[in-house]
């Protein structure tokens, strides 16, 4: 399986994804500064893998610290702790991995515990973060699975697959899962405009495990869901919060929209470190607006008048009573107000969570 991001040699390695589909590049990154513009830059993104990435950022930052000291050692990594928060604000991935990391490191530095012991306990947090989001995929994966049948055709947006995480991704692994087991299906890729995730990097994917799919642009989701027969709807998240609101790639709320006029379930498929209960609804989440010319230039191409007016948001934010449920490691929760009687049916398959009750972590 392809590996968007490891440690190696006391070194962060990814895949530059800005790169593909024309070529597969890894990126050796040995310091902070590196790791942060990737991460603005979208060479490393989705919002488990940005997790997965400042926590091996945090122990990078404390094996290349020359301090001697635990204060020292301590100033160093709110340095970096500091930089990396700065990156991209909706992804509470990032903000969990680093708080997680932030606490290792505080119960490891007490009384004269040795500075290179303190390390290695850091690394083996951030490792641990790692091994971690790989089960978790596989989890989401088999839970997701139960909910495909012989037939399904499924619309997804955005890239919430294996280059969106350390494993097999979220709301693809569904279909991976699906696919091992011999289930019979297609699917529809939105392109993902501005920055094209769904035609770079959920094509690339899909082709690459030999799923049956099909790009389309994003303004073709209307017309593929009527005359396609979509019958299922799942996408990746960025955030969810306690009452079940998800932020997930700009476009997202519009295809929940179409799938409650069309009586199709709509899925949002994300690990328990992207539900953030310290956010009550959808209204709190704060959504990145990015630079004005992923709209003005496709590519090196300018596309648009130059002094044009841009809003660029990042995300948008889908209620919670337009998504039929979420599905986590832990299981699958209903949670809509529109609940189709397919969705209903395909829950009953296995043992998945039926309560409303607020997420935990």
């Amino acid at each position: 399986m392809i590996e968007p991001i490891k440690w190696e040699n006391n070194r962060i390695v990814f895949i530059d994804q800005t790169e593909l589909p024309v070529r597969l590049k890894h990126v050796k990154c040995g310091d902070i500064d590196t790791l942060c513009e990737a991460i603005k830059k979208l060479r490393v993104r989705g919002a488990p893998l940005i997790g997965v990435a400042v926590g091996l950022g945090y122990a990078l930052a404390a094996i290349n610290s020359k301090e001697k000291t635990h204060g020292g050692l301590k100033k160093d990594l709110g340095r970096a702790s500091k930089k990396m928060r700065a990156t991209r604000p909706t992804a509470v991935n990032l903000f969990w991995a680093l708080d997680r990391m932030e606490k290792a490191f505080l119960c490891h530095c007490k009384g004269d515990l040795a500075i290179t012991r303190i390390k290695k306990y850091i690394l083996k947090e951030a490792l641990d973060i790692l091994k971690e989001d790989k089960k978790m995929c596989i989890a989401i994966g088999r839970n997701g699975a139960r909910l495909i049948k012989n037939g399904d055709v499924v619309l997804t947006h955005c890239n919430a697959g294996i280059l969106a995480t350390a494993g097999q991704g979220t709301a693809l692994s569904i279909l991976y899962e699906a696919k091992k087991q011999g289930k019979i299906f297609k699917v529809y890729a939105d392109e993902t405009r501005p920055l094209m995730q769904g035609s770079r990097l959920t094509m690339w994917e899909l082709m690459q495990s030999g799923v049956d799919a099909t790009l389309i642009c994003d303004n073709m989701a209307a017309s593929t869901i009527k005359n396609k027969g979509v019958t299922k709807i799942i996408i990746g998240a960025d955030r969810i919060t306690r009452n079940w609101d998800a932020a997930n790639k700009i476009g997202t709320y519009g295809l929940a929209v179409l799938a409650k006029y069309h009586g199709i379930p709509f899925y949002v498929a994300a690990p328990s470190s992207t539900i953030d209960k310290n956010i009550k609804s959808g209204r709190d989440i704060p959504i990145e607006e990015r630079n004005r010319d992923e709209i003005i230039y496709t590519g090196s191409k300018q596309t648009a008048p130059l002094k044009a007016k841009v809003y660029n948001p990042a995300f948008d934010v889908t209620p919670a009573k337009l998504i039929t449920a979420i599905i986590t490691e832990k299981g699958i929760h209903l949670v809509g107000e529109v609940f189709p009687r397919q969705a209903r049916d395909d829950s009953r398959d296995g043992e998945q969570s039926r309560t409303k009750t607020s997420p935990t972590r």
